[in-house]
């Protein structure tokens, strides 16, 4: 799978990641992500053991002038194949060729997972990390995160044959699973938990309905590719996170024309932040409180003065690699209450990135093949163990593709205010170089919140390393 982002260079500054009084005491064990330099050789190991077992589906009735016994033989040596290459235990094989290290995280560092701090209490010198008492919760909150992940044996998507979308589909997964968040915190809270036992929240369960993969899920592959046919989404072709972006805006729209004068399943309005006239003078996007605002009454149809809202930020942070100045930058989103986490990962392999401890960052990985699940809104005893992840992993944060897009969830005007407040903090610590500015109207001159008290014409040699850097044109 090639990743064809649009890239250019940059050169920018960044500031270290704030504090929060939201903090409870927690742990941390990670499983390390691959190195930061991958191989023609492993990219070539990559394909091969993650789309193996296709093989045997292909050709399993190739032979069909063998002897009965030899077939016979041979299908159950394919099918023990495939349960291998599906397995846990392929999934280890595979990191240890790409260069993945498996162990455990001895700081003592904070952790922050999607706005909430787990301080490492030891309650004994000697003591690990992973062995404290706080590790549990962080566990917790980290499984109780939703997995998306490659499925197959899904209804073929519209006039295609894919019913998988194994090698192709991690972008979409990834999104979904950044959707899914804002859906949870917006209908369960940032506290929920899964419960251990059924019967589950009803919610919870409708949630999980809306991704099923199928068309009568809302937010499905399925639909997600149909809402993108203009941002040249198609079954079987990689896309990237601002394609992406924008066709989570289509499919938002759709369902609020679709659903009128019923519930509307996207409870959201979707603002997508790109940099002036769209994007079109590239530039670091800005966020117009306006433009929320304006979004925000559309979804309400006018009738109320702010509603619930999702803020999309694609970006593209580098050529080959994110400028290292913008590395703390993203590392201090994560302790936003309203952080969503990141789409992004490792080029041409999208994760979902939700949380950070000093260097590295954690992910949910949707490159997992499962069985395709569609579960009924009513069914509140429903197998959901598939849509979750107990193995907790982790990645340098210096070696994500820069191109990627970050998510962010504001409840009300009073949230979005102090989202902008945190925003604008960042920014103005970015030595002039800040992922993305905030500003009152899209036309003013001079007025971005970001720049009050701390101008961002950069002077002496901050002029000169910002008249340096180049920008994707989004």
């Amino acid at each position: 799978m090639k990743n064809i982002p649009e890239r250019t260079d940059s050169k920018n500054s960044y500031t270290s990641s704030t504090d929060s009084p939201d903090r409870i005491c927690g742990s941390i064990c990670s499983e390390a992500g691959p190195s930061n330099r991958r191989s023609p050789k492993a990219s070539l190991w990559s394909g091969f053991l993650v789309s193996a077992f296709s093989v045997f589906d292909t050709h399993s009735d190739s032979r069909g002038c063998h002897k009965k016994e030899t077939g016979s033989r041979n299908h159950g040596w394919s099918a023990a194949v495939k349960r291998v290459m599906n397995g846990g235990s392929m999934r280890r094989i595979q990191e240890r060729v790409l260069g993945y290290k498996t162990n455990i995280s001895n700081s003592i560092s904070d952790i922050w997972l999607l706005g909430v701090c787990y301080k490492i209490c030891l309650e004994d010198p000697s003591q690990e990390p992973v062995h404290s008492n706080g590790y549990a919760a962080f566990s917790e909150d980290f499984s109780s995160r939703i997995l998306m992940s490659y499925r197959k044996g899904f209804v073929s998507i519209g006039d295609s044959k894919y019913t998988s979308d194994v090698n192709w589909g991690c972008m979409l997964r990834s999104s979904q699973m950044l959707v899914a968040q804002a859906l949870l915190i917006h209908r369960l809270g940032r506290s929920w938990r899964k419960p251990s036992h059924q019967p589950f929240d009803r919610d919870y369960i409708e949630i999980l309905h809306m991704f099923g993969d199928s068309e009568d899920s809302a937010f499905s592959i399925h639909n997600l590719l149909q809402a993108g046919e203009g941002y040249a989404l198609a079954p079987g072709s990689w896309v990237g996170p601002y394609a992406m972006c924008r066709t989570w805006e289509t499919l938002a729209r759709r369902k609020i024309e679709e659903n009128e004068h019923q519930d509307q399943p996207f409870p959201m309005a979707v603002y997508v932040v790109s940099g002036d006239e769209d994007g079109e003078r590239g530039g670091a996007p800005v966020l117009c409180i306006q433009d929320a605002s304006r979004h925000c009454s559309e979804f309400s149809r006018g009738q109320l003065e702010w509603s619930p809202i999702l803020l999309l930020v694609p970006l593209v942070l580098g050529l080959d690699k994110v400028n290292p100045r913008y590395l703390p930058l993203l590392a201090a989103t994560f302790t936003f209450p309203q952080s969503l986490g990141i789409l992004g990962g490792r080029p041409g392999a999208s994760t979902y990135i939700i949380g950070v401890q000093d260097d590295k960052v954690f992910y949910l990985d949707p490159h997992e093949v499962q069985q395709a699940v569609n579960i009924s809104k009513d069914n509140l005893e429903a197998d959901s163990s598939s849509y979750h992840c107990n193995v907790i992993r982790q990645i340098p944060l210096e070696s994500i593709d820069p191109s990627l897009a970050i998510g962010f969830y504001c409840r009300d005007k009073e949230d979005f205010d102090d989202f902008c407040s945190r925003a604008s903090e960042l920014a103005a610590e970015s030595n002039g170089a800040p992922l993305f500015t905030v500003t009152e109207t899209r036309h003013s001159s001079g007025s971005s919140r970001s720049q009050e008290g701390n101008s961002f014409d950069a002077s002496g040699e901050n002029a000169e390393g910002s008249a340096q850097d180049d920008w994707q044109l989004l």
